[in-house]
């Protein structure tokens, strides 16, 4: 008996072209018709310390290829769902262009790619990069109505200013506080040692951050973490990768022990896809060479493919 997927071509994770999940390959951003749309941002110049996310895209998207074999969607049989039917359309961008040395020209690039996404009405998913590559995600908000920011991260990364440095992978979720279309920020994950001083936690919370650490979130449960976020917001979410705790992603370039396991952050994530509308997401910090077993990059893919089908899952598709 042939099953119902077996037609054309085998097309197997290892064989052919590793665009994001082997789906296709838009080069021309003014024809995108798509309900995802996948950009790479290649862009580390904003560390401070170990560098190599930009391969992080490259990387994320070869690991991808384990989670496309194209059986008409992803069942769960502990949900009873099937995830990424084939009804709904998910295209690769490419990279946006980064030029080396130059912070603005490279997230200028950036914010031109999630720009196209949107202008096409498609879900931006933007993988990096350092975290500054958050910054250009943000800025093409603009004009899109009022949006709240998840992020997911061992980080504050609510510096304003360091000997001249505004947009570094220390500064994102500062530069989103101060956009008047950001109502809010929940920021989940926060821990240990941390490259925000106690002024800027203080300023975090004035400007409307609520912030949770892994332990609090744990004591809490995924559910009364989403609850923080206010019903019926328009959310953008960004995971950095060191949110995890670096025995199962060591693969980043600022690992912080004591961070979440996979299903601490898989079931916030299909919380808030349950419970709000998901307007953006970006997945940072992913540096492959740090990790030789490639587990840092598969975990990246696998989450962005889960958000993803708890996503269009809660949209009917």
């Amino acid at each position: 008996m042939t099953n119902s997927y077996d037609t054309g071509r085998l097309n197997l994770p290892f064989v052919g072209i590793s665009t994001f999940g082997k789906r296709p390959y838009v080069e021309d951003w003014d024809k995108l018709d798509a309900d995802v749309a996948i950009l790479g941002a290649p862009f580390d110049a904003g560390t401070q310390w170990r560098s190599g996310a930009r391969f992080g895209p490259r990387a994320v998207r070869e690991a991808s290829t384990l989670f496309s074999f194209g059986h008409g969607g992803a069942y769960d049989h502990e949900d009873d769902a099937t995830y990424l039917p084939n009804t709904v359309g998910i295209v690769d961008m490419g990279d946006a262009d980064i030029i080396h040395t130059d912070t603005v020209g490279s997230h200028r690039n950036i914010e031109t790619g999630v720009r196209a996404a949107l202008a096409a009405g498609a879900l931006p998913v933007t993988i990096g990069g350092d975290h500054s590559i958050n910054i250009p995600c943000i800025r093409a908000f603009d004009g899109q109505g009022d949006i709240h920011v998840l992020q997911i991260d061992a980080h504050l990364d609510f510096v304003d200013e360091r000997h001249g440095v505004r947009h570094g992978h220390g500064n994102p979720m500062r530069r989103a506080a101060e956009q008047d279309y950001v109502t809010g920020l929940t920021q989940v994950g926060i821990r240990n040692v941390s490259s925000t001083a106690r002024e800027g936690y203080e300023d975090a919370r004035a400007m409307g951050s609520d912030i949770l650490s892994v332990r609090q979130a744990r004591a809490m449960g995924p559910r009364a973490v989403i609850e923080h976020i206010p019903e019926g917001a328009r959310v953008y979410i960004t995971i950095d990768i060191d949110a995890f705790c670096p025995s199962i992603a060591p693969g980043t370039g600022t690992p912080s022990h004591g961070g979440f396991l996979y299903y601490d952050v898989l079931e916030m994530l299909q919380e808030v896809a349950r419970r709000n509308d998901i307007v953006g997401i970006d997945l940072v910090e992913v540096a492959p060479d740090y990790d030789p077993t490639g587990s840092t990059a598969i975990l990246a893919a696998q989450v962005l493919m889960n958000l993803l089908g708890f996503i269009f899952h809660a949209r009917g598709m």
